[in-house]
This record gives C-alpha cells, sequence and structure tokens, in this order.
C-alpha cells in the first residue's frame, strides 16, 4: 500500500491536516488483506520527526521514507517531491530485499509514487484515486465561480489533472470507489471502461454497529446531550460544508428551537490558504443567533468515534464535494438517520426515505427542510436507523472490499480474463445482496 500524505500511523490523529478517511481506508484495508493471508507494508511519507517504521498488527507494517525536508507538505504540493520519495524507498526496498505481489496507491500523488515503484520492480499497479481533478474542480468552481483563479492557486487542479490523465492511462487498473466516479474516469480521462473496477471503501463492522435505547440514552447522557441533536464531523476542509450546515441548521433552528448542531472538526483548516476557516463559522453561527445551540469541538478521539454517532439523532454529510463519505457510511452502520448530500457517490447506494435521505447541500431550504424532516417524524426515523444499518453491513464491511480487491489483482495478472462490467449501486447485482 502507498498513501504518501498526511499523518498514516497505526492509530491516525483524524482532523490533523489531510489525515482523514483516506488514511483510515489504508490501515483497515491492509488489516483485512493480513486476516485473508498477506503480508503488508504501508508506505507513507517521513516527517515531524515520527519513526521509520511502525508495527499496525503482527502481518501489517508502515515504513515511513522522507523526502521535501522534515515539515508537512500539503498534498495539492507533495507532487514535487515524489521523484525523491521513489529514489529513496527503492534504496530501502532493496538494502531489505523486499519482494511484493502488488501495489495498491492512494491518491494522486500516491500514485505518481506507485507507477513509478511498479515499473522499477514490474508488478502490478492498482491505484485507487480516492477523489478526482476534474471532479473537485467543477464542483469547487460552481460553487464559487469568482474564485476559480484562487481555487487554481490553492488546490493545483492544472497540475492534478495532468498527472492523474498520465497515471490513469499507465497504471494497470483504476479502481473507482463509487458509480459516478467510474463514469467521470472514464468520460474525463478517457480511461477504457475495461480498465476501471468499482470498489466501495468499507468500515469496520465490529466496532460500527446499533445499539439499544438505553446504551444510546447513555451515551447521550455523557455527551451532555439534552434535546434533538443533528450531527457532524470531518476535517476541517471547505469542501466539508460545515458552513452549509450551519445555514441549514438555521432553518431547523427557526421551526424546532430545542434542537442542537454539534460539529467536531480539527481545529486547523486542511485546505491551504484557508486559515480563517474556523473563525467563519463561528462568524456564521453569530450571524444566525446560534451561540447557544451549535457547538464547534475538535476532533473526537477514535475510541469516541462509534459512540458520537450513535449520540446523535441525526447525521449530516454536508459536503460540496464527496467522493464517497466514509463518516456517514460510519454513521448508517450505527443506525444513526442520516442525510447525505448529492453532491458525491454514496447517495446511489441508498433508497430515498428507506436507507437514508439525501439533498442538495448547496440548495440551503431543501437541506434544512431534509433535516428538519430526519428529527421530527419518529417512524422515518426508526425505519431509516433500520433499514439504513442493514444497507451498510450488506455492501460495504471490510471483509467483502479486501476479497473483492484480491479478485480485482487476480484478473489483471491473468490477461486472459475479462474485467467485469463497472458495477452500479442500482443495479439488480447490488440489489440482491440487500433484499429482505
Amino acid at each position: 500500500m502507498i498513501s504518501t500524505h498526511g499523518y498514516v500511523a497505526a492509530s491516525p490523529p483524524l482532523g490533523a491536516p489531510d489525515t482523514g478517511g483516506q488514511v483510515v481506508f489504508v490501515i483497515e484495508l491492509s488489516k483485512q488483506l493480513a486476516r485473508l493471508g498477506y503480508k503488508v507494508d504501508i508506505w507513507t511519507r517521513r516527517f515531524d520527526k515520527q519513526p521509520e517504521s511502525e508495527v499496525v498488527d503482527e502481518n501489517v507494517n508502515i515504513l515511513r521514507v522522507p523526502c521535501g525536508g522534515k515539515d508537512f507538505i500539503p498534498k495539492e504540493q507533495l507532487y514535487r517531491n515524489i521523484p525523491e520519495w521513489v529514489e529513496n524507498a527503492l534504496r530501502l526496498i532493496k538494502k531489505q530485499g523486499l519482494a511484493y505481489y502488488f501495489i495498491n496507491s492512494h491518491y494522486w500523488d500516491a500514485g505518481l509514487a506507485g507507477q513509478s515503484l511498479a515499473n522499477a520492480l514490474n508488478i502490478p499497479h492498482l491505484h485507487t484515486p480516492h477523489s478526482l481533478g476534474s471532479w473537485k474542480k467543477r464542483q469547487m468552481e460552481d460553487a464559487a465561480p469568482e474564485d476559480k483563479q484562487k481555487l487554481e492557486a490553492q488546490f493545483n487542479f492544472s497540475a492534478r489533472v495532468h498527472h492523474e490523465q498520465r497515471l490513469f492511462q499507465e497504471c494497470d487498473m483504476v479502481i473507482a470507489t463509487t458509480p459516478p466516479q467510474s463514469d467521470f474516469i472514464a468520460a474525463d480521462y478517457g480511461v477504457p471502461t475495461g480498465k476501471i473496477r468499482m470498489i466501495p471503501p468499507g468500515y469496520d463492522d465490529n466496532r460500527f454497529f446499533p445499539v439499544s435505547e438505553a446504551s444510546r440514552q447513555g451515551m447521550r447522557t455523557e455527551f451532555g446531550y439534552h434535546g434533538p441533536v443533528i450531527a457532524s464531523i470531518g476535517r476541517l476542509a471547505r469542501n466539508k460544508g460545515f458552513d452549509l450546515l450551519i445555514k441549514a441548521f438555521a432553518i431547523v433552528a427557526e421551526r424546532l428551537p430545542e434542537a442542537k448542531l454539534r460539529l467536531a472538526v480539527s481545529m486547523q483548516s486542511s485546505d491551504p490558504g484557508d486559515s480563517r476557516m474556523l473563525e467563519e463559522l463561528h462568524e456564521l453561527v453569530r450571524e444566525h443567533h446560534l451561540e447557544t445551540k451549535v457547538i464547534i469541538s475538535d476532533s473526537l478521539p477514535d475510541e469516541q468515534m462509534a459512540d458520537y454517532y450513535r449520540a446523535a439523532d441525526v447525521f449530516a454529510l454536508s459536503s460540496r464535494y464527496e467522493p464517497f463519505g466514509m463518516t456517514a457510511i460510519e454513521a448508517l452502520a450505527c443506525g444513526t438517520p442520516t442525510v447525505v448530500t448529492t453532491r458525491g457517490g454514496l447517495y446511489r447506494a441508498l433508497d430515498f426515505g428507506v436507507h437514508a435521505l439525501y439533498t442538495d447541500t448547496e440548495d440551503i431550504q431543501e437541506f434544512g427542510i431534509s433535516l428538519l424532516q430526519a428529527l421530527k417524524y419518529q417512524r422515518l426515523r426508526s425505519r431509516l436507523s433500520h433499514q439504513g444499518s442493514m444497507r451498510v453491513r450488506a455492501l460495504f464491511a471490510w471483509s467483502g472490499i479486501a476479497q473483492q480487491l484480491l479478485r480485482a489483482v487476480e484478473d489483471r495478472l491473468h490477461t486472459d480474463v475479462a474485467a467485469p462490467e463497472t458495477a452500479d449501486w442500482s443495479s439488480t447485482m447490488w440489489r440482491q445482496n440487500v433484499e429482505i
């Protein structure tokens, strides 16, 4: 596994810059591959006084290779240092006599590294982009057309799309995480559909599961909750749409004054050039006179995440752009009624009003009313809680995700086996897994 940016660790500091769902994805997928009989090395960048290596479990290790100095480098800029990283990684592979069956890289910076290593080692390279430069560029420019130059300076879209184009053509297989992402990889980058495999992220079903109402009430007491609570969690990044959520919550609070909103975000923006983002959220709270109704706190310790989801009455995935939405999957798995953005791929796996509600989060009125409905109607809440948790358990448990990846590797190694058509969550194949 290669994931070069962020704080990749056995217990990652979620909410730290560039450290979120992708890091969880890589760690959990690696552990599941180990349970299926593989030994897995997770390669990442070494910085900030991190150790050279770290043990995740007996068959999973993290190996850290330096490049670009000792300071943190944002993922939008790290690609410039990837050639140095590859040179140092190859030197370590030769020194330790390591040999690998295949490489799975994550995000485009690691994809550049993975392709160079695969070429040098003559082994298959499967790339999981997690997000796409072309899609993110469209979504962010549509939301703020007057900021195109600023967005280009912040996110380096031109360089990213250029390198993604070359990477997708050179790697052995591109792993899309949602049906829309698969479509965009084919349409925006000209990748043949036979080279694309759709494998969604997974979640840990040993950690995230529903509990009894009595247990849930105990968790609410521990979090100090009184009355209806909407919760969200994630990195402090503009595309996460926390500002949209505060505006939508103002509609909820007007009609349901006892409602509260809890945001668990990092205290430092992960978007380059957006150091004022946290203060902007506080300004929005003051502007809408929600000071007694909105709680903005730092990211939670990993061990509190499941209870955080369970204690909430509704969970909101408010993103402007979200390739998948790991936090929403975890919330659904915990039985929490969830409202998800249509500006991403996850909603395609869910039936509206059965598994979740979904909304265009840029439409503040629609977003606010969706949150309000999820809070107000008990029969709806009960159905979303039960059916949502069953849906994600059927589709997104890590054991099945790891098996899909290994099948993709086997198909690639045996070139006479054609890759199956890219799956769509609305297809009969997916529905057969969840019929009751």
